[in-house]
C-alpha cells in the first residue's frame, strides 16, 4: 500500500451505496485517500434518497454520475468494498477484499436510507482507521 491508499467501492447499480460511501470517504479523508466506486449494472442516476441523505450531512453527491468499474480502478485499489453486488463483482487475486452487507437504498425514501447512511459512515470510519486515516472532522 502507498502512502496514499487507494479504496474502490462496488455494489450494482452504483447510484446508493457506493456512492455514499465514496461520497463519505472523500469527506472525510480529503486528498489523502484515492477514491473509486463502480457498479456491475450502473443506473442511469445517483438514487435521489441518497443525496438527500447524503445533503443532511454537508455532503454533495449529486453531480455524481454511476459508472462501470474499470479495469484500472480494480488494478490500482488497495482494498475494494463490496456491497451487495455477490458474483456479479469482480475479483483480483492478491488484492484485499471487504464485504459490508448493508440494505439496499434502491426504491426506498430518505426516511428509510438515512440508517444505511449512518451504517455506512460506522464503517467508513473503522475503514479510514484501518488504513491509518484520521477522519477530518476528528
Amino acid at each position: 500500500m502507498s502512502d496514499r491508499p487507494a479504496v474502490l467501492f462496488l455494489c450494482v447499480h452504483n447510484a446508493g451505496r457506493s456512492q455514499m460511501a465514496s461520497g463519505l470517504l472523500r469527506h472525510l479523508a480529503g486528498d489523502r485517500v484515492q477514491v473509486f466506486s463502480g457498479g456491475s449494472e450502473p443506473a442511469d442516476q445517483v438514487n435521489p434518497a441518497a443525496v438527500a441523505a447524503m445533503a443532511e450531512k454537508g455532503i454533495d453527491i449529486a453531480d455524481q454520475q454511476p459508472q462501470r468499474w474499470s479495469d484500472s480502478d480494480l488494478e490500482q485499489a488497495d482494498v475494494i468494498v463490496t456491497m451487495g453486488c455477490g458474483d456479479t463483482c469482480p475479483v483480483l487475486p492478491g488484492k484485499r477484499y471487504v464485504d459490508w452487507p448493508l440494505d439496499d437504498p434502491a426504491g426506498q425514501g430518505v426516511e428509510a436510507v438515512r440508517p444505511i447512511r449512518d451504517e455506512i459512515e460506522s464503517k467508513v470510519r473503522g475503514l479510514m482507521t484501518e488504513l491509518g486515516v484520521e477522519p477530518t472532522d476528528g
